[in-house]
């Protein structure tokens, strides 16, 4: 469902309302403090994390944001 003035997206499989032209680092940043260990791939292709400011997400876009976990 769209609501006037947002864009719906999937977000690590849950649907979530965004802005037009919210480029994947900003949704990035609402879901973890620090960008350090994290990837991102937007509808199944990772994105380079230099290009993740001007990568704009789109109405139906589904993002993963994956982070690295140390253990043994």
């Amino acid at each position: 469902m769209n609501t006037t003035g947002t864009l719906t997206v999937l977000v690590n499989g849950e649907r979530r309302r965004i802005a037009p032209g919210t480029a994947l680092d900003a949704l990035v940043r609402t879901l973890t403090a620090s960008p350090s260990g994290v990837a991102a791939a937007l509808n199944e292709t990772v994105v380079p994390r230099a290009r993740w400011t001007t990568t704009a997400l789109a109405e139906g876009d589904r993002v993963e944001v994956l982070t690295a976990v140390q253990g043994g």
